[in-house]
């Protein structure tokens, strides 16, 4: 069975995001891909919102996105109540997105890191299981009750 994993990326993180993908079929995954389709300047709350609404509502279990700095596509995605969605930038946060936060989406920072450098974060997420435990507790206490 192939799992499907979505990704999408505003124009900075175009290039990051096509070479991603290529990677991540490699791998064995499909992937769905949210955009954006070029490097034309495009506003990257219209590719984020609907990729994390998807896994928001348990259409995937986890997905990639993408921009410049990696901040305003975080931003935008954890917006949605069931996202967890970290930065990360190298392989150690990537595993401990995973481990101690149960990120569902990882955003990466296309400006500020190689290829090999995502290739470490993605297969580093992937490999890593979450803890559950005290992990989970902190996790119930995200979000804001009124």
């Amino acid at each position: 069975m192939t799992k499907i994993v979505p990704i999408a990326a505003d124009h900075a993180g175009f290039e990051l995001k096509e070479y991603l993908k290529k990677y991540l079929e490699n791998k064995g995954f499909e992937i769905k891909d949210f955009g954006c389709y070029s490097q034309d300047s495009i506003d990257y709350t219209d590719v984020i919102h609907p990729i994390a609404n998807e896994i928001n509502n348990g259409e995937y279990e986890f997905g990639f996105i993408m921009c410049g700095s990696g901040n305003g596509v975080s931003m935008v995605a954890n917006k949605y109540p069931n996202i967890r969605c970290a930065l990360c930038w190298n392989a150690e946060i990537s595993a401990l997105a995973k481990k101690h936060n149960n990120a569902n989406i990882i955003a990466l920072p296309a400006r500020f890191i190689s290829v090999k450098e995502a290739e470490q974060v993605i297969d580093s997420y992937l490999s890593s299981e979450f803890e559950g435990g005290r992990h989970q507790r902190r996790i119930e206490k995200i979000p804001v009750r009124k």
